[in-house]
């Protein structure tokens, strides 16, 4: 009786530490075989620049459309530097598959130019902006705030609807000097790419350097902060053409402010529209109070620059600054090297939180365009080394800008864009003149409104309807083909509605060489100072000897010298507008016109079969624009199938059988 108490504290004990056992057991194992760590991230493990598109979210947006339904997309775009050196000016293209319109992009610009929303069907370049550099892991010690960027984008696609994910083809950096391959799926919802350095690409200078160095383009646009205040600065701005057949009449400049600044002053140009009400209603008047905005000349968020006349230019107010008031004419260097460059200056007011001297930011979304000019796309501001002025004060020195950046704009030809020339054939050996084009510069798209057709080719010529406005040429034309025996369609053929017009004559051929005669009409209400036409002769280019009444020249493009320049001599390169006739009320207006002769030799090109095709140009500019060409050549008529040279060589033997 007396062992049950002490037997049942002894059993307790005993049991307690059975049950101990394995709990302690249980812990000595995780201490000695803890969980493997997680896997590395894909970022992790590339070393180089690594590029993702992530869909965060999709949904349904009006209208109802069951055959073209737009949805609503959410996605960021991630550029994370694992490199060992700095990434400058980094740029992102994404193939986009689905029709997309983008609405809205953070952290980044469109690298075109191209102001939000736009189409970006085709794909579309991003450009870092505020920052654009992204700094290594070993330049901040792993501070991913440094080295990454974060783009986060809101736009609509058609086609896909949720819980389906639109992703892009394919994301890759658009920067020289870097391998990227194909962009992998992870998952449903991500597009991912490791891009390293290309080992054959000399990139020495993006590395040892602060700035990058400045690049080659058809354009390029200088934007040089020249003076700096803690409120507002001095901008320099200075356009420079680089391409032998670009150039720009009565050019028009244009910008996005990003950080609601505004043009106070400006000399060497002005803005299309002086206009201070965005200030005076916006936060700008509200800083400034004490600023007279009726002097400020413009506070639109995207301004519109123009230049100005000549008359400007020994103003003290206006002008007075080297390469302005040009009436917006920038040549190219082959022409007159001093006119190829255009320069302005502005001040520029800034607002908080940048109310300091080093506070500096360039304008975005640059884009420049003339009249009749080629169409230019312009690429982000780049920072660069500041630029380098004559001292003002004459002293044998040069005075350094504070800021500098470059935007270099090339000749696109833009989708479904229309030339606005065109080029009509004639030659010795037919009577007939090969039209330009129906519709060679554009057609109403109002079919209702529209009595012609857009399709049907343009009717023979005879010469006397090339001075003729389209308008009053269809007695001649419809004259012409039933002498012709040629059939009139019913509607007629539309015009080719250009503003200039350009015929190419076949005048002679003959054994030891041949010529041809150039015609430019302008149809249009604008005169052509310093006016320009260049042909591209695939084969006959180097038997170019002379133009008799144009100045001209062959001008080598892209390693090829084929291409013959052309401009008018001094005292006549003013091609005039459309004018009225002798009498108006008889008469039909008459086009400006320019004509010269060129012969070309046969020596260097024995071969060459000019009636057969050599003797046409296969490009044909005028004032940097292509025009557009006939699809057909004029055909040898049955009388003059002999050629002349073949002729000639017959003389004697046809004199021999008549003796």
């Amino acid at each position: 009786m007396d062992l049950a108490p002490n037997f049942i504290p002894r059993l307790l004990v005993l049991s307690l530490l059975i049950v101990s056992i394995p709990l302690t057991s249980s812990q000595s194992n995780a201490d000695t075989n803890p969980s493997p760590p997680p896997p590395p991230s894909d970022s992790d493990l590339c070393n180089g620049v690594f590029v993702s598109y992530t869909h965060t979210k999709g949904s349904k947006i009006p209208p109802n459309d069951s055959t073209n339904q737009p949805y609503r997309f959410e996605s960021v775009i991630t550029v994370l530097n694992n490199g060992r050196d700095e990434l400058k000016s980094w740029r992102v293209f994404v193939k986009f598959a689905h029709r997309e319109i983008l609405v809205s992009a953070s952290n980044a610009v469109l690298s075109d130019g191209s102001s939000l929303p736009v189409s970006v069907e085709n794909g579309t370049v991003f450009a870092g902006y505020p920052s654009s550099d992204l700094k290594s892991a070993i330049q901040t010690a792993g501070d991913v705030t440094q080295m990454q960027a974060r783009v986060e984008l809101v736009g609509t696609q058609f086609g896909v609807a949720p819980p389906n994910v639109p992703l892009p083809k394919n994301i890759t950096l658009a920067i020289d000097g870097w391998r990227c391959p194909k962009a992998t799926q992870q998952g449903k919802n991500v597009l991912q790419v490791c891009c390293t350095p290309d080992p054959d690409y000399n990139n020495t200078d993006v590395i040892d350097n602060e700035f990058l160095p400045r690049q080659d383009g058809d354009l390029t646009i200088m934007y040089d902060v020249v003076r700096s205040y803690s409120s507002n600065y001095m901008a320099q701005v200075t356009i420079e053409n680089h391409s032998p057949l670009g150039r720009l009449d009565n050019w028009k400049l244009s910008f996005d402010w990003m950080r609601d600044e505004f043009i106070y002053t400006m000399k060497g140009a002005y803005p299309s529209v002086v206009d201070s009400s965005d200030c005076v209603d916006g936060p700008q008047a509200k800083y400034y109070q004490d600023l007279d905005f009726s002097n400020v000349l413009s506070c639109a968020r995207r301004p519109s620059i123009i230049d100005l006349p000549p008359t400007k230019f020994n103003d003290s107010t206006f002008g007075f600054k080297p390469f302005c008031c040009r009436n917006g004419t920038i040549l190219p260097r082959s022409m007159d090297p001093s006119k190829s460059i255009s320069a302005f200056q502005m001040q520029v007011y800034k607002m908080p939180p940048d109310l300091n001297i080093s506070a500096l930011s360039p304008p975005q979304n640059w884009r420049i365009n003339g009249t009749l000019n080629p169409d230019y796309t312009c690429g982000p501001p780049v920072r660069v080394s500041p630029s380098q002025f004559i001292d003002p004060s004459g002293l044998p020195s040069n005075r350094t800008a504070f800021n500098s950046w470059q935007v270099v704009c090339n000749i696109t030809q833009p989708k479904d864009a229309s030339p606005r020339c065109c080029v009509s054939y004639s030659a010795y050996f037919n009577d007939s003149i090969v039209p330009c084009k129906t519709c060679a510069c554009g057609c109403s798209s109002n079919r209702l409104a529209r009595a012609c057709s857009t399709t049907s080719p343009g009717l023979l010529l005879p010469q006397q309807a090339l001075l003729v406005p389209f308008e009053n040429r269809t007695d001649l034309t419809i004259a012409w083909s039933y002498l012709k025996h040629q059939p009139v369609p019913n509607p007629m053929p539309c015009g080719d509605n250009c503003g200039v017009s350009i015929n190419w004559h076949l005048a002679t051929d003959y054994r030891g060489g041949w010529t041809a005669r150039v015609t430019v009409f302008n149809w249009g209400e604008t005169d052509f100072v310093d006016w320009f036409t260049a042909v591209q002769m695939k084969k006959a280019a180097p038997g170019f000897e002379k133009a008799y009444s144009f100045n001209a020249s062959t001008l080598g493009i892209d390693g090829e010298n084929n291409t013959i320049f052309m401009e008018g001599l001094p005292g006549l390169n003013y091609l005039v507008a459309e004018r009225d006739g002798e009498n108006p009320l008889k008469n039909p207006r008459i086009p400006g016109k320019q004509q010269s002769v060129i012969s070309f030799t046969k020596k260097l090109t024995p071969r060459i079969n000019v009636p057969g095709g050599d003797g046409f140009p296969s490009k044909v500019f005028f004032n940097g624009e292509e025009c557009s060409l006939p699809s057909i050549l004029p055909m040898r008529s049955g009388h003059h199938r002999i050629h002349i040279s073949s002729f000639l060589m017959a003389l004697p033997v046809l004199a021999l059988l008549i003796l």
